[in-house]
């Protein structure tokens, strides 16, 4: 266990570095890091956490998660750079992920991501949903229920808030994706899509 410990941390040493000197607009966006990935791989064979979806560990799995890394970009930022001239303009400032406790027993999650537009200054997007987890306690089923845009400095301007835009998705329409929780301690979490995509979180204001 405790060479196990240590391996752990050397590798999350090691990632985090990788990830800051890719930094957070390639990180984010779609590309093939195989040597990031590779390191992904050897943490979760090292999971710590056998069943992060079992509700003991609920406490270590809710909270305020960064994104760090996506291995084929995010429904966001796919997007953007399919856009010409992406390039010279666009520049994601932020993305992070909060997780809590509903009173279903299932797992509300918010997807945001903040990002500056040429002339248009700072927008903020969010996709609201829910987790729900299979027998294996490392599975989920996510579906999202609504989507929201907001503009939190229009034109540059500090203090300026513009009203949110908020669109549900009727519930005929609402697709399932599969999401699995492959790796989860105290400070970082790694998910996967159903086609392989991964995600690389970690704990904010973790110290």
């Amino acid at each position: 266990m405790i060479k196990d410990d240590a391996t752990r941390l050397s590798l999350k040493t090691e990632l985090l570095q990788r990830v800051e000197v890719l930094g957070l607009q390639q990180a984010l966006f779609p590309s093939t890091e195989e040597s990031i990935d590779e390191i992904v791989r050897q943490l979760e064979s090292l999971n710590p956490t056998e069943h992060p979806l079992n509700p003991k560990h609920l406490p270590l799995l809710l909270g305020d998660w960064q994104l760090l890394y996506a291995s084929r970009g995010t429904v966001v930022t796919r997007p953007l750079a399919s856009l010409p001239n992406f390039g010279g303009g666009i520049k994601i400032k932020r993305v992070w992920q909060k997780l809590v406790a509903s009173d279903a027993g299932n797992i509300l999650a918010s997807n945001s991501a903040n990002f500056d537009l040429p002339l248009l200054g700072e927008w903020k997007v969010q996709a609201d949903g829910v987790w729900i987890w299979a027998t294996d306690e490392q599975t989920a089923k996510v579906s999202f229920s609504s989507f929201s845009v907001q503009a939190t400095k229009p034109l540059g301007l500090s203090g300026w808030n513009l009203p949110e835009l908020k669109i549900p998705v009727l519930e005929f329409l609402r697709n399932e994706a599969v999401w699995i929780t492959s790796y989860l301690d105290e400070e970082m979490r790694v998910g996967r899509g159903a086609t392989g995509n991964l995600f690389v979180f970690r704990r904010e204001n973790y110290l």
